[in-house]
């Protein structure tokens, strides 16, 4: 026997004792299968096709990417529930559900889902659907900027028109002896811009205030003092005139903190008498506009608006081209109106207090 066959044997018996892992020799089929017959992977012994379990892809609504995706919250502002911030808030209460299932903030929607707020089913419209719709309201002094007053006190919405989809969303607030130009419109996302103080709108106030005024505290006033929330001041200062104490005066912010006007004035040790809103951007309210009255705006005066917080433009308009303009009939028979809507308040009032 040669030395050649004296070692094949030789392997072989290691082979055969101990096994080839580990090694680059490849193991023998076993006996009873040709090699050829193997077992494949994903083929059953006796032949049948085994079925491979199927991948079941989890989505997640916060790390969704769908082109036509929309964030929970956005739909639900266009939808008239009120501005994106309010949603956000209800969505982080729990009080939103898509599917049945508790909704989150980030979460994001096709529209096919069946959205609920506070247990009410939420009609959805596609963005294209709306009509974007905004109103200028003259709002006078006693009246609420809220939907409902606990104390019955008259609000700035018991006179808007009623809609047939979606609700009124005011553009910020006014307080109760404050008056002017108050704005609403059906659009949660653009009342959400407008009001958010990145934007940097200008607001325009008459202010009547009671007081000695120099000019070193208008100066103090333009270049800013230290209020409770923060440093604030008015962009610009105009003397509209007056006599003994009481003084007038337009006075211009870019932003809308709570009663920042009367605050600002406070700080100089002056007593703000009179309070009136009269410019919200570039558009002033109209003088024949009554107090308690208001306008719907029309195409151009909203894609003003649109434009302004770089939204998309508006293509039709629900204000018929012969009610753009107000003419004195117009305004006599809103004057009339409001009065009728006071004396019924009153009466009411004066019913629930007997």
């Amino acid at each position: 026997m040669t030395v050649d066959k004296k070692k094949a044997r030789k392997d072989a018996a290691i082979d055969k004792k101990y096994g080839t892992r580990g090694t680059e020799k490849k193991g023998a089929v076993k006996k009873g299968l040709p090699k050829s017959g193997a077992v494949k992977k994903g083929v059953a012994k006796k032949g049948k096709a085994k079925k491979e379990p199927e991948k079941v892809e989890k989505v997640h609504f916060q790390t969704a990417t769908h082109k036509d995706s929309e964030k929970v919250q956005k739909v639900l502002a266009r939808a008239g529930k009120g501005s994106r911030r309010e949603m956000e808030t209800m969505i982080s209460e729990g009080r939103v559900s898509i599917d049945g299932k508790v909704a989150f903030l980030g979460d994001r929607i096709i529209g096919t889902e069946q959205i609920r707020l506070d247990g009410h089913h939420v009609k959805l419209t596609a963005p294209d659907e709306d009509i974007c719709r905004i109103l200028i309201y003259n709002k006078p002094e006693g009246e609420m900027c809220t939907r409902k007053d606990p104390e019955g006190r008259p609000t700035v919405f018991d006179r808007l028109p009623k809609l047939d989809a979606g609700r009124w969303v005011a553009v910020g607030r006014l307080d109760i002896n404050t008056s002017g130009m108050l704005l609403f419109t059906t659009d949660g996302e653009l009342a959400n811009r407008l009001m958010h103080p990145s934007q940097k709108i200008e607001r325009e106030y008459a202010v009547r205030v009671f007081g000695e005024i120099n000019e070193a505290m208008l100066q103090r006033l333009r270049a800013g003092v230290e209020l409770e929330d923060g440093p604030a001041r008015f962009q610009k200062i105009t003397y509209r005139g007056g006599e003994g104490r009481n003084h007038w005066f337009h006075v211009v912010l870019s932003e809308g903190r709570n009663r920042e006007v009367r605050r600002l004035w406070e700080s100089q040790e002056v007593q703000v008498s009179r309070l009136i809103r009269v410019r919200y951007g570039d558009m002033e309210m109209q003088r024949q506009l009554p107090l308690g009255g208001w306008r719907e705006l029309a195409l151009k005066e909203v894609n003003y608006y649109r434009k302004l917080v770089s939204l998309t433009p508006e293509v039709e308009s629900k204000v018929k081209v012969d009610e753009k303009t107000m003419d004195n009939a117009k305004s006599r028979r809103i004057r009339r109106s409001v009065k009728k809507h006071q004396q019924r308040h009153q009466q009411s009032t004066r019913r629930r207090h007997k």
